[in-house]
């Protein structure tokens, strides 16, 4: 049966019901939908503006509840959604409304975009009754569509593999408007988007700093959340998912297609940069109950949301986002497995990091590492190849799963991040947690079999302060999100050593220099994986804003007319030095300080003795020294002797200057300081002894053959 609009007719015939989406081939296009309440699924084809609705079909045929179609003469480029029928009853967890205008879960593109208007609900916004009343209103003036695509683009667009091991990766985390909206050396219908950042002078500054890996905040398309459209703002940062197959389209230039992407991963692989993506798939931008149907709650709620189990009106909301994405379900989980799949194989990916991670994981009775997601995963062929990264905590019950996940997965590590910042800014007692997290985090992470890069270290990520105001503020300062000043993190472990804010004492800008150039140089010797947040190798500010999700404005973005060049070049001497020398990657944990010729690591209190029980046990001590070592990366000098190489850390967080001792050990006599944090270079003098300033530290290294 066949319902038209101003004469536009195409043959319909049953068509497949997989894949799912609309899929072109020879002969027109595939549309597939799942949904297992519906009682009718209905295909709406607009024209090229997508203001004008011209034709309807009725999907008649059902398969295993997926509904399909095929239209015969359909091309690329057609503009479609769904109004999809069943029972409106909230209490129940259905919310079918076919006045609106649905989204495909598969869309590859969509063009337009969302109008906040009270059609987009399903039920009368001014009702008392609330989301137990139904609205009639057609939604379809206000939405994006979506459009049938020509994946074979791919062809045209070759991507070099790099295979770089995630163990000898330096992550860089950035957001693709934020980074290039403010270059003025990119052009600008390229600003803030894929092909800007995949700009020549984007891959010099990245090249020439030694990132070999970026991390995109979301580029899935997503939507703003009502509460920030009233506000006047929006959700810069993305984590707000409405398509999982569609790049965001604001991302795309103004002559830019769908392969635009593809081309940007290309450009970056070819200067031996690789990509990887932060996805969300734990909620959606439909919001609780009294949220907007865009897609999943109007297809089928009650399949793709986690409800209340006797309340089934309301969502489950592990998320703080309102629902909770419901992955126990198989077809959604075929929906996210499939747009891993696409983005890796068609788009040329590296890998993803998940967001809430551990909602993906929870299931019925809890959090489970063997849950179905974690098992489609690690056994796909193509995704188990790719780096996996976990955010492993939310906010629902037993939410914090640090440690506890696959031996596929690295995961965020703030402990890490939270030891590294107190210990800086010289909190006692923190010296045992300090060396545990600069050794690779193995209480969390060695149990199952994992390695240190199961660890991505960090110091500061988008969610929080920059490394620039963790140094100047005391207190966040997000007034201009518009909610009092209570959102964010309320301990950020900071310190403005005096001041809030920016300022002009010399004394504290220079306390703040050398705290950064601190924590910078123990993210990049730590053993695991370094990921240095966008902006924190230049001193970029977010003028004390810890959250800035909803500042799509120069507080958010990258300022190339503002760069701190000493220590965009110091931070490039620290990742070459990371290149440089494998002992900074250990494959495995290390356990045996009497091992430290072989490849090892030992620790040193100031006055160069091998640290013990009672050392650890010093509440106050601020002063620590670590030795480690590796064989030469080019040594090949047979049996007979070993070359090898060490570096010597020595670190100093007190307020007051110190001597430190050399650690007097055979072999390992002559050390050369290959970098520092002081005001002036260090001297060793005769007695092998070296004052450190107030917060501060010195990097030694030295070469030696041990015959055997």
């Amino acid at each position: 049966m066949v319902s038209t609009l101003q004469g536009h007719v195409m043959d319909m015939t049953s068509g497949y019901p997989y894949p799912l989406g609309a899929t072109l081939d020879d002969n027109g296009v595939n549309f597939s939908l799942f949904s297992a309440h519906a009682t009718k699924v209905v295909l709406c084809i607009f024209d090229t503006t997508g203001c004008v609705e011209i034709a309807q079909y009725i999907m008649q045929h059902q398969t295993r509840q997926i509904w399909h179609c095929h239209l015969s003469g359909a091309k690329a480029g057609l503009l479609y959604g769904y109004r999809v029928f069943g029972p409106y009853q909230p209490e129940l967890g259905h919310r079918f409304n076919h006045h609106k205008f649905l989204l495909d879960p598969y869309a590859k593109r969509l063009v337009g975009e969302v109008t906040y208007h009270p059609a987009i609900y399903g039920y009368d916004i001014d009702a008392l009754n609330e989301d137990l009343s139904f609205d009639t209103q057609d939604s379809a003036p206000y939405m994006p569509k979506c459009m049938v695509l020509d994946s074979r683009f791919v062809n045209d667009i070759p991507i070099a593999p790099l295979n770089i091991s995630l163990a000898r990766s330096i992550i860089f985390e950035t957001h693709v408007k934020g980074f290039t909206q403010q270059h003025p050396n990119i052009q600008l219908s390229q600003q803030g988007t894929f092909a800007g950042l995949a700009s020549q002078p984007i891959i010099d500054y990245l090249q020439n700093l030694g990132i070999t890996c970026i991390e995109l905040l979301p580029v899935h398309g997503f939507f703003d959340e009502p509460f920030l459209v009233q506000k006047g703002l929006t959700n810069y940062w993305g984590y707000n998912s409405i398509a999982f197959m569609a790049p965001h389209s604001a991302y795309l230039s103004d002559e830019g297609d769908i392969g635009e992407f593809r081309r940007m991963v290309s450009t970056l692989h070819l200067a031996g940069i690789e990509v990887i993506l932060d996805v969300v798939f734990n909620h959606t931008a439909e919001g609780n109950h009294l949220g907007p149907t865009f897609s999943f709650r109007g297809i089928d709620n009650a399949s793709y949301y986690r409800l209340l189990p006797n309340e089934k009106r309301f969502n489950i909301n592990d998320t703080g986002c309102g629902n909770t994405f419901n992955l126990n379900h198989p077809q959604v989980l075929m929906l996210v497995m499939d747009s891993l799949r696409y983005w890796v194989e068609v788009m040329g990916v590296d890998g993803f990091r998940f967001d809430l991670a551990s909602c993906l994981g929870r299931e019925a009775y809890g959090f489970d590492r063997g849950s179905g997601f974690f098992d489609a995963i690690t056994q796909d062929p193509v995704l188990c190849k790719v780096k996996l990264i976990a955010e492993p905590w939310d906010i629902g019950p037993g939410g914090y799963q640090l440690g506890n996940y696959p031996v596929a997965f690295s995961e965020w590590n703030d402990r890490y991040r939270d030891a590294m910042r107190k210990f800086w800014r010289g909190d006692s007692g923190l010296s045992p947690e300090f060396a545990k997290r600069f050794h690779g985090s193995s209480d969390f992470f060695e149990h199952n079999g994992r390695g240190p890069a199961a660890s991505i270290n960090f110091i500061t990520s988008h969610d929080g302060f920059s490394l620039h105001d963790l140094v100047s503020y005391r207190d966040r300062h997000n007034l201009a999100n518009g909610e009092e000043n209570r959102d964010g993190h309320q301990e950020n472990c900071s310190s403005n050593y005096g001041i809030e804010g920016e300022c002009d004492d010399v004394d504290i800008n220079a306390i703040r220099s050398r705290q950064k150039r601190n924590l910078l140089t123990c993210l990049l010797l730590s053993q695991g994986v370094p990921m240095l947040l966008a902006g924190d190798e230049s001193s970029q500010t977010q003028q004390g804003n810890n959250n800035a999700y909803c500042q799509d404005n120069p507080i958010g973005w990258f300022d190339w007319q503002q760069i701190d060049w000493s220590l965009v070049n110091f931070t490039a001497q620290l990742i070459t030095l990371r290149k440089r020398f494998p002992m900074l990657c250990h494959q495995a944990f290390i356990h045996k300080p009497e091992a430290l010729f072989d490849n090892g690591l030992a620790w040193f209190n100031r006055q160069g003795e091998v640290m013990n029980k009672c050392h650890w046990g010093e509440y106050q001590i601020r002063t620590l020294s670590v030795i480690l070592t590796g064989n030469l990366a080019h040594a090949d000098i047979g049996a007979v002797a070993e070359s090898t190489e060490a570096l010597l850390l020595m670190i100093n967080t007190d307020e007051l200057a110190h001597t430190f001792t050399l650690p007097k050990l055979p072999h390992l006599r002559y050390w050369h300081c290959l970098l520092h944090t002081q005001e002036s270079e260090p001297s060793v003098d005769e007695e092998q002894q070296v004052s450190l300033m107030s917060r501060s530290l010195m990097l030694f290294h030295t070469e030696f053959t041990r015959s055997n």
